[in-house]
């Protein structure tokens, strides 16, 4: 499923950064989030794709914060609190200015977003495998 590639194919890329390097190179830092972001953003897509694939109509459309609710719900997603703070993080990225909320974002990137995103794919695909074996 393209969507659900899309997604782990920015996910390895985001899994691969030297969170070390992000320390002391502006760019490097600039890149991470930029990467965290588009990897959200191909999260909630392939989330909201796989869904539809269960059958869940009410995947059909929705914002991003409808789309994650719908998934905890459903068992998709296990932990809320997180994806909801990655989803307001994801929302206020853009206007970080100051080096300590830059920080503040790396840190929650390595230690709290990248693993919540390796248990959505890993879900996904044994969702998306589930939906394949029934059509077999």
């Amino acid at each position: 499923m393209k969507k659900l590639d899309n997604f782990s194919n920015c996910l390895t890329v985001l899994k691969n950064a030297d969170f070390k390097m992000a320390d002391n190179n502006e760019i490097y830092r600039t890149g991470v989030i930029g990467q965290f972001n588009l990897t959200f953003e191909l999260a909630w897509k392939a989330l909201q794709e796989v869904m539809k694939q269960h059958g869940v109509t009410d995947a059909q459309t929705g914002s991003p914060r409808e789309i994650l609710q719908l998934g905890y719900k459903l068992g998709f997603v296990d932990d809320a609190q997180v994806w909801l703070l990655m989803l307001k993080k994801h929302n206020t990225s853009v206007h970080i200015y100051n080096e300590e909320e830059i920080d503040e974002m790396l840190l929650l990137i390595r230690d709290s977003f990248l693993p919540a995103f390796l248990e959505l794919e890993r879900t996904l695909k044994k969702k998306l495998q589930e939906v394949e074996e029934e059509w077999e």
